[in-house]
Order: structure tokens, then sequence, then C-alpha cells
């Protein structure tokens, strides 16, 4: 086609002449055709040059770009390129952003893969491939139209105004390095897997003032105004960024996120209207490191509305910066500038180029995954800028770690309650590559607190006299501090009176109190100045081990976590001397970064009888420690660990025995409790399947890992967001018609069975007794037994469904004296029944009449599913009546955990409301708790806003209680086929059933595993019964279960339900392997 018949098309319209250099661009993607294609741009550049006139008249341009103004300058002058209406022309904006890139040193794109976002007719994207020699240049645009353009722009340059080659100093081409794709922002890397080191952008930073015309396909054949509209405006993204017109930035960065790699660099053009500490806080919060390389002034483009600027000034407090001409020094508002700019004035605004990268790349990639795999709407919540890099080392592989255990597994796994198995790993390595201490995981007992350690180690041994650092007395129980017999520890009273003698840390003073009071337990740190050498610790261990004193060294405040820990007079010591068996080290975990509040303990030992004692008591006394505490720090010491070089020399192993020391035992109760009750069973390396255990096995909502999730990523969380008191007072209302006022206290712990342990406490401090109805928590049984309370088991009968009636009660409590009535209701734990309003008005009122204090269990209730004509709770009107009886000392508590209702095993959440002001004060005098995280507190806020909505938690709960339902159909079909006769459930995760088989002798066969030499035991026999039945089904089966011993019930074992699938699928198997066992 001749110039002229081409020039004519063209004059027809902007389409036409789109359409005419559409045919040409075929031309020269031929080969054959290419030269004669290239030859015929140098004519037509020729005839028409660059002037506006050709614009306005030929809808096209044909205009050189010069290199050589610009810093760095190296290679050809300039770049001839095409432009048309409908795609970006290059204006001050992207020359600003060009200067910016020359900014860095030459290497920064050299052999590199890039990518430029929203590259228009593809100037910087040439010139980049024309300058630096990358790789490969990826120029990515949305608009259809400027990708063609940007293609006859690489052709026209890659070709001289003869049609031939022009070769860089590699002998390549600009074909060889640089491609054009329609891509929405990153879409085309992502979708052909292309991993960029560097990307580049210079995208629109202003909303539409007309949303509708952004939601219009985007296609060749749109119209000029809406496809250059592309290039100045952009759409709401769904990022909080958007309220100051950078969402798609913002887009376009976590997207990159995904496709750079580790050591990449991302550069964009930011304009400065939203202010820099906008501008530069989008980076940061995604953990980008942030460098200003260019700032000026530009003019704003005559052809960008402000107006959507304007309307967001006019709904939030934020002031956009713009400024009055070029020479203006002081900003003005969006809206100002607007009125300016209509009445004829000109307006500017700060341009910057700023260069980022990632602080930790590998990890922020993990979170990024996580998020964009579902969980988008918490991205907002992200905050990854740190002033101080402490903080962010530690911050951001937990965060990596908790995204990828949260998108990795549908729930989080059992774990036994001496600790996390992979935290006591880590610990134990730690100790090992560190401090050289040749410890193993069975050496480390974990503990939801310094604190909650050093009690429960008191109670285990329930000494007369300890003697504790002063520093470590604030949270033990106020009894303890102010007992004044001292001189029992002589006479030998009774094993219940404990006396804390508060002392100096000071090794001379401290022994010289060891000497004269000789106690039974001496709990203590060491002085700062006495760390470095072992020599205050070795004099310690001789003067506790002379008078037969159990001896807990303290190593929290000298423990660092750090690559160069500082040295550890203790630490040295153990590693070449075996710790003696009176002799025990705790460490509190509390000094990190991050999150102020969050603690672990843990307490080492080379004496295995302290350590499964301590263990035991730990499950008996709090149940769990936090698992994701555990995981928090168990990540510091992963990445410790990570950071050594390993160790090729073998790590010692102690040749010597640790010194034996006669010294005081468990008291009467730990004995009694530790050897009796239904506790853990050890896996020994086996699979167990669970259905001991109350917890949630089950899939974990999104909505839960959400939460757990933005409440770690969160930073500065204001104290209204934490308060959790207004919402649980009104979901105890809401559920149960509990009446609280302005003297209720809510007490909130992370473990429930700890919130019971000092509800006993307190009733073991007014002379109480703890009454238990048949069919009661086994693990509450066994925590009031340890803790030496009276206690009266409640009968039941099976007619009742082995519940409390009315009857019974006034029978039983006629001869008790000061009653606290435990109650598990209004789902009863462990048979799965429920209490309707009346039998519960029924049972306080029995109370009321003796002036019974009652505490109601709430935790295992909110999971109802065979309900029809229960009603459920309203329990206001009867309490407000029964309170204004005579009998003072009635009180009802109420008992909750929120971790089942919430369908989460790792989000541990307890209450207990308290309304009588003595009970109150009581419970105060014993402070050890260990308290929830303000990050849980965050969590169970949102989660409980969240649970009564329709499409939140609403449907989730209602979708796992169908699939509970189902679970213990199944399981009563399957226990009634292999024997059983079972109690049919109607709601909770747990059933009861009582075996045919009881009373019958069978010969069971353990497993090999079960068997210290790995081969199969030999054969015996058993009688079955509540005692040995547990035991019988877990080792020839796997399956844990609870006997009657546990439930209260005889005969009747109990069954949670709620397993992983696979698990409850396991658990039926076992149960017919078992039946198959009996019966042969």
């Amino acid at each position: 086609m001749a110039v002229e018949e081409f020039l004519k098309q063209c004059q027809q319209s902007g389409d036409a002449a789109y359409a005419a250099f559409r045919s040409l661009l075929e031309r020269l993607e031929d080969p054959k055709s290419r030269s004669d294609a290239r030859v015929f741009l140098s004519d037509l550049f020729s005839r028409v040059g660059s002037s506006d006139d050709c614009f306005h008249k030929y809808h096209f341009r044909i205009q050189d770009i010069h290199l050589n103004q610009y810093e760095g300058y190296r290679g050809r002058k300039k770049l001839t390129m095409l432009v048309i209406p409908s795609i970006f022309i290059p204006e001050d904006w992207s020359f600003t952003f060009y200067e910016g890139l020359n900014r860095h040193p030459d290497s920064i794109f050299m052999d590199k893969t890039v990518a430029e976002l929203g590259c228009g007719n593809g100037w910087i994207t040439i010139a980049i491939a024309e300058k630096w020699l990358p790789e490969k240049v990826y120029g990515l645009d949305i608009n259809p139209r400027a990708v063609k353009v940007s293609w006859i722009n690489l052709y026209m340059n890659a070709f001289d105004e003869k049609g031939q080659p022009i070769y860089d100093e590699e002998k390549k081409t600009l074909l060889d390095r640089v491609e054009f794709h329609e891509s929405d922002l990153l879409a085309y890397c992502r979708e052909h897997d292309i991993q960029l080191e560097r990307i580049v952008g210079c995208i629109p930073q202003i909303l539409n003032p007309n949303p509708e015309a952004m939601s219009k396909m985007i296609t060749e054949n749109a119209s000029e105004e809406f496809l250059y509209s592309l290039s100045n405006y952009c759409a709401l993204q769904g990022f909080v960024e958007d309220q100051f017109g950078l969402g798609l930035i913002a887009r376009a960065v976590e997207e990159g996120i995904a496709v750079i790699k580790p050591a990449g660099i991302m550069i964009f053009n930011m304009g400065g209207r939203p202010g820099q500490g906008v501008c530069k806080r989008l980076f940061e919060r995604r953990g980008f490191r942030v460098t200003r390389l260019w700032q000026t002034k530009v003019l704003q483009a005559g052809d960008t509305d402000i107006s959507a600027l304007v309307e967001i000034e006019k709904n939030s407090p934020h002031r956009f910066e713009f400024f009055m001409g070029l020479s203006g020094d002081q900003p003005i508002c969006a809206r100002t500038a607007w009125a300016y700019g209509k009445a004829g004035g000109r307006i500017s605004h700060a341009l910057s180029v700023y260069s980022c990268h990632l602080r930790q790349p590998n990890q922020v990639k993990v979170i990024f995954e996580f998020l964009n795999s579902g969980f988008q709407e918490i991205s907002s919540s992200l905050d990854l800028s740190f002033e101080d890099d402490l903080v962010a080392d530690e911050k951001i592989p937990f965060l990596a770690f908790l995204a990828s255990s949260l998108k990795e597994n549908s729930y989080f796994p059992y774990e036994p309650p001496a600790g996390c198995k992979r935290f006591r790993d880590l610990v134990a390595s730690f100790m090992k590559t560190y401090h050289h201490i040749p410890l193993t995981s069975d050496n480390v007992v974990v503990f939801p607190s310094r604190t909650v350690a050093i009690e429960n180690a008191l109670r285990l041994f329930s000494p007369r006299l300890a003697i504790v650092d002063e520093h470590l007395t604030q949270n033990l129980p106020r009894q303890w501090l102010t007992s004044l017999a001292v001189e029992t520890a002589e006479t030998g009273l009774s094993e219940n009176v404990l006396t804390v003698i508060e002392a100096p840390c000071q090794s001379d003073l401290m022994i010289e109190l060891i000497k004269k009071l000789k106690p039974q337990v001496v709990v203590t740190g060491i002085a700062h100045f006495e760390t470095v050498t072992s020599s205050a610790f070795v004099q310690l261990l001789d003067a506790t081990g002379e008078i037969g004193s159990r001896l807990f060294l303290d190593i929290s405040d000298h423990f660092e976590l750090s690559s160069l820990p500082g040295t550890s007079g203790v630490l040295k010591y153990l590693s070449g001397t075996p710790l003696p068996s009176h002799a025990a080290i705790l460490c509190g975990l509390v000094k990190n970064q991050v999150y102020s509040d969050l603690e672990v303990a843990f307490v080492i030992s080379e004496e295995e009888a302290i350590l499964k004692a301590l263990s035991k008591t730990v499950e008996v006394l709090e149940g769990n420690t936090s698992l994701i505490s555990q995981y928090y720090y168990g990540c510091i010491f992963h990445e410790l660990l990570a950071f050594q070089l390993t160790d090729r020399r073998p790590h010692p192993e102690r040749s010597e025995k640790s010194k034996s020391v006669e010294v005081i035992g468990f008291s009467t109760s730990a004995i009694s409790v530790l050897n009796n009750a239904e506790l853990s069973i050890s896996d020994n390396g086996n699979s167990l399947v669970h259905m001991d255990v109350d917890q949630w096995f089950l899939p974990t909502p999104s909505l839960v890992k959400a939460a757990i999730f933005e409440s770690f990523a969160r930073q500065n969380m204001a104290e209204s967001e934490i308060d959790v008191t207004p919402i649980i007072k009104q979901f105890v209302k809401s559920n149960y018609g509990f009446p609280t006022d302005s003297s209720t206290e809510f007490i909130y712990s992370d473990c429930l069975q700890a919130l019971f342990s000092k509800v006993v406490l307190c009733c073991v401090h007014e002379g109480g007794t703890m009454c238990f109805p048949a069919g009661s928590n086994g693990n509450y049984v066994s925590a009031a037994k340890f803790l030496k309370a009276n206690i009266v088991n409640i009968p039941t009968n099976s007619e009742e469904g082995f519940k409390l009636t009315e009857e019974i009660l006034n029978k039983v409590l006629e001869t008790v004296k000061r009653p606290w009535v435990y109650i598990s209701g209004p789902t009863i734990n462990p048979t799965g029944l429920l209490y309707s309003n009346k039998e519960m008005e029924n049972i306080l009122t029995a109370c009321a009449r003796v002036g019974a204090r009652v505490v109601i269990d709430t935790s295992f209730s909110g999971l109802e599913f065979d309900f029809e004509g229960w009603g459920g709770w309203n329990l206001e009107g009867c309490l407000s009546e029964l309170y204004s009886s005579d009998k003072s000392s009635f009180c009802v508590s109420l008992l909750g955990g929120l971790s089942l209702k919430l369908l989460s095993g790792a989000l541990k959440f307890s209450f207990l409301a308290l309304n009588q002001p003595l009970l109150i004060d009581a419970f105060h005098g014993f402070p050890g708790l260990s308290k929830p995280h303000s990050t849980d507190k965050y969590a169970i806020k949102k989660l409980l806003a969240l649970r009564e909505q329709k499409g939140g938690m609403l449907d989730v709960v209602t979708e796992q209680i169908r699939n509970l339902e189902i679970r213990a159909k199944r399981l009563k079909e399957a226990l009634e086929k292999c024997g059983w006769d079972v109690l049919r459930p109607c709601a909770g995760v747990s059933m009861v059933a009582k075996p045919s088989f009881l009373n019958k002798a069978v010969k069971l066969c353990p497993s090999l595993k079960d068997t210290d030499s790995g081969e199969r035991g030999a054969t015996y026999e058993v009688m079955l019964n509540d005692a040995t039945i547990r035991e019988a089904i877990a080792k020839t089966t796997g399956l844990c279960i609870n006997s009657g011993s546990w439930t209260g019930i005889p005969g009747y074992c109990r069954f949670t339900i709620a397993l992983e699938d696979s698990e409850f699928e396991q658990a039926l198997a076992c149960l017919v392997k078992f039946k198959s066992i009996v019966d042969n």
C-alpha cells in the first residue's frame, strides 16, 4: 500500500487508523515482508513528521524520544515511537519515571528478567532493553491496542530505516530481548510461570469518577475514550489503599510478590497526591524496604478528572497534596486544587520513583500465598513495617510459619500435654547446639508460664516449707505467702499447710536461709553478677542436696534467644555435668520482641520420674499449653538453629548418671491421682487415635483461620479491639439467659482446666465440698482430687440418662457441708444429653434451698443436633427469684470455653463469670492463672460477632453440627454391632456406651511396637473391667477412649467424635478389631 493511500485510510477515524496499523503489524511479523514494512514506516515518518496536526488529522503520530538527555546515557540517542489516541501518550509522568530508573547502577537490569506494568506504547520497555541489555523484558498492558502499537514500535526500533536489523554488543536485536503481551497487571507472568527479577510500573493512581465505566469488557473494539481512560484511571481493587487511589498499585505489588525472585526489586512511579507517608506505607506494610530514587514536581494532566479524590476527602479525614503551579510550595487539598483547576489555574503534584525490595522474601511470599488462597479480605490488616530489624526478624518468620500451617493443615493435630513434640525437640536442639547440653525432647516439659510452672511444681510436692526467690512470688497464692506456720517444717504438721518464704536471689543469702530453715523445695534465680561462672549454682546444688531439698533454678532472666547468647555459668556447668536428681532448670520465655504478653515456660530435668510427674501435673491442673504460643517460640528456636552451621562433631552424651539425692517425694494426693487418673496415653512411636480428649480435630473453618492470622498480623491493637467482656456478656445472656450486672466479674484464661482448678481452690479455701454427679468430666474430678478437695459423688441413674434430678440432689445435699455443685450443661459432658430449662430450674432450686454454690460448665454446649422440644435456656427469671431467697451463700458461677463452639482446636479461650463478692475476692487469692494473649482476645471478639451472622460462622457451625449428628449416628451403629449398649447423644462431641463383655477374661497380644525388643509380646489374659478396658483397647488397636473410671458411671466408656475423617474411620475399624479379639 502506498503512503498516501495509507494516510487516506487513517484520516477516516481513529479506529480506521488503528486497523491500518494492525495490518502493517501483520507484515512486520512476517519475516518475508518485515524489511519492506519497516521501510514503509520510515517513508511514512518522512511524509508526516511528528506534528500535532498529524495526530488530529490522521489519528496517529510518530515521534522521536531522545535518550541522551538522561543520566548515564549510552548507546543510541533516540527511539522512534508511534502513538495513537486510544493509548497513553508519553509525557512528564513517564519521562520522570525513566529518569528514576536511570538513578540505579547499570547492573540493576543487565542480564535480568524484567516486566514493565502499564507499558503504554512500549517506549520505556524498549529503552530498558536498549540501555541495559537485560535477558528479557516483558511489556504488559491491559489495553489490547497498546500492546499492538508496542509491537510496531519494537519492530521500528529493532530495524533501521532501511529495514536492516540493529545488533547490540552481544549480537542480539531488540526482538531477542523484548516481548509485549496483553495482561491485567502480572496475569501473563503468573499464567506462564515466569519468575521475574525486576518489576517496574508507571500505572494509574486516580479512581475513575465514573465507576460503571471500569466494569466494561476491555476489547480492541472498545471506544477510544474508554481505552485511553485505562491509562489515567483505575477501578476499586478491594484494598485499603483504594481510599487514596492506590488500589491498583497495591494489587500490582501483591501480584509481584508471587512472581518476583527473592533478590528481586520493584520500581514504581508514585504520584505524591496522597502524601509521601501514604505512598511509602503501601510498600512497607507488605514487607518491603523502600528507597526513594528520584523526586520532582509535575503538572497534573489536564485530561484527568480529580473529582474522585475530592469525594474521598469529603468522606474521610485524609487530605491529598497538590500545589498551585510548579513553583508553589504550600500544599493544597484536592477540593481546593479542583476548584483552582476549574478556574483555569494549573495544579501540580509531587512525583517520586520508589525502589523496593522484600526484607525477608521467602517468608513474605509464603504469607501472601496464604492470603491469596482465600484470605484476601484480611490483607488490609497485615502490617510488616518495622522500625526495628530485630522485630521484623521475629515476626515475619512466625507469620510465614503460621500462614503455612493454616494453609496446609485442615485442623490442628493432637499434641501431648507435656508440650508440642516439635517445640520440645527445638528446645533440646537449641540447648545441644548452642550450649552443648546433651538433651532430648523427653527432658523437657512445657508450661503456659513461669508462674504456672512454679505453682504446679509446689502443688506436686506440697512441701510444708518452700523458699522462693522474691522476684518469683508475685503470682503465687496469697495464702502461701501469708501463712505463719514456719515452725511446722520441723514439727511435721499436715502437708495441707504450705508456707512460702520469700528470699533474695543472691546465692550467699539464699544458702544461709536454706541451711537455717531447711525447706523441702527451693525455687530461685541467680543474681546477675553471679551468672558468668557456675560457682553460685554449684553451691546451691550442694546446699539443697545436703538437706534433701528439691531445687528449681530459674534461668529466665539470663536465657538469651540469640545467635550469640551470652555466657551462662549454669548452662556451661550442665554441658559437662549431669543435673542431679533433686534439681531442675526452669525457664520462662518472655523476651520476645513482638508480643509482650505471650509467654511459654519449660522445665528441664534429667530425672525421668520428675519429668513424668510434671507432665501429668500440667495435664491435670492446666490441660494443654497454647499451641500457637509454642509455635511462636518454636519459630524463634528454628530460625536460630537454621542460622548455625551443622556441627560435624558428634554431640557429647552423658557418660555418667546424675547424682541421686534423697529428697521430698510427691504429695499423697498427687501420687493417688497420677497413678489412678486416666491421663494421656504415651504413643511410644505408635499411631494412636484419640477418642479420649475434648478437642476439635475436624476442619478449622476459614473464618477461624482468618481471625487467628489477622490477630497476629496486626500491630498496635486498640484496647477496644481486645476488650472481650461486652461481647462475652452478650453471649452468656443470649445463649443461657445468665444475668450479669456491674458487680459481675469475668475472668479469662487460655486453659479451661486451669479455670476449673482455681474454682476448686476457692472451694477448698472456703472449706467446701465439691459435688460431682456420676457422669461428669473425669479430668475435673482428677483436678479436685489432686488439689485435696473434699469430694462427694452424686448418684445418677440410667432411666434419667444419668442426669441430675431435684429429688436426688435434695437427698444428697442435706448431709453435705458447704456444697459446691458442679453441673455440665446445657450439653452434658460426657453423655451428650441435654438439660432442659425446666430441669435446670429444678436443680438450681434444690441447690438454693441449702445455700449451695453452683458451677455451671457450658464449655461443651453450643453444638446441639437433636434438640426437638428442648427450647434452650433462659435462667434469668429463675436466678433473680432464687437470689432473693434467704440463703445468701447461694450463687451460680458460669464456666465456659469457646474452643468447641468456634470449631477450633488451636484457639483456646475460657471464661468464668462470678457474681458473688466474697467468691471474687477468694478467686483473686489464686492469681497464677495463664491469661489469654491479646491476639486470642482479638480473634475471639471477631468470631463471636460473626457467629450469629448468616453467611458467616452460623452457616459453618450449622454444617458441622450436621456432621456431628451423622458421626454420632454412625458411631452408635458401629458400637451396637460390636456389642455395646449406647446412650444416644443429642449434642456435643462425646457419647457413652457400655460393653456387653465387661467382667469377661480375654487373651490379649500387644502390637509389635508395644514391646521394647520389636518382637511380638507374649499373650496375656486380662479381666475386662473399668480398670483394664482402656489399656486393653489402646494396646491392641491403638484406640484411646475413657473408661467408667473416668465417666463416673460404672461400665460406661466415653468416646469423642470430633476427629479428622480418616481417624474417625480408623476408630470404627479399631472397634471391630477389638470385638474380634474379644470373640476369639
